[in-house]
C-alpha cells in the first residue's frame, strides 16, 4: 500500500475579522488535522501538520549547524510559531505578530504549497500571481522554475 502524503492544494480566498479569526477551507483542514502550527515564511505565513512543521524546524537547525544560515533565523522561526487547532466552525486564530509579518488584512487567499498550506494578504497574492503586476518575488516564476527542472 502506497504511504500517505499530505499535499497542500487549491486556492482559496476567504476573510480575517479584527481577532484575528478566519476559517480555514475544508479541503485544508482535512490535510491539516486535529492541530498544526502556524509560522513566518517567505512574505507570508506557513501553515503545516506537526510532523511538517518539525521537518522544516530541523531543516532551518541543520542549516544554523552547518552555518548556512543565522542562528536568529530559526529563533525567530520558533518564537513566534503557534499551535492551531480549528474551532467547531473551522476557524483558527492568527496571533498579530503573524499577521503583521504577512500584512495580513480583511481578505486573505489561502494556497497550497505542497508541503504545506500558505496564508497571504489577498493584494500581495495578487501581484505575486499576476504576471503584469511588478511583485517583489517577480522572479520565482513557476515557468521558469519548470523549464529549469525539466518538468
Amino acid at each position: 500500500m502506497a504511504e500517505h502524503r499530505t499535499r497542500f492544494v487549491g486556492t482559496h480566498e476567504h476573510g480575517l475579522d479584527d481577532k484575528g479569526r478566519m476559517v480555514l477551507p475544508a479541503k485544508i483542514r482535512a490535510q491539516l488535522g486535529e492541530t498544526g502550527m502556524v509560522g513566518m515564511a517567505d512574505g507570508c505565513l506557513g501553515l503545516w501538520t506537526i510532523e511538517g512543521f518539525d521537518a522544516i524546524a530541523d531543516r532551518i537547525a541543520a542549516a544554523v549547524a552547518a552555518r548556512e544560515t543565522e542562528p536568529a533565523v530559526l529563533r525567530k522561526f520558533m518564537a513566534f510559531a503557534a499551535e492551531v487547532t480549528p474551532d467547531a466552525q473551522g476557524r483558527v486564530i492568527i496571533p498579530q505578530v503573524l499577521r503583521d509579518h504577512a500584512h495580513l488584512g480583511s481578505e486573505v487567499v489561502v494556497n497550497g504549497r505542497l508541503d504545506r498550506a500558505e496564508i497571504w494578504a489577498k493584494e500581495r497574492w495578487e501581484a505575486l500571481v499576476h504576471p503584469d503586476t511588478p511583485s517583489p518575488d517577480a522572479e520565482a516564476d513557476v515557468g521558469d522554475a519548470f523549464a529549469t527542472l525539466r518538468f
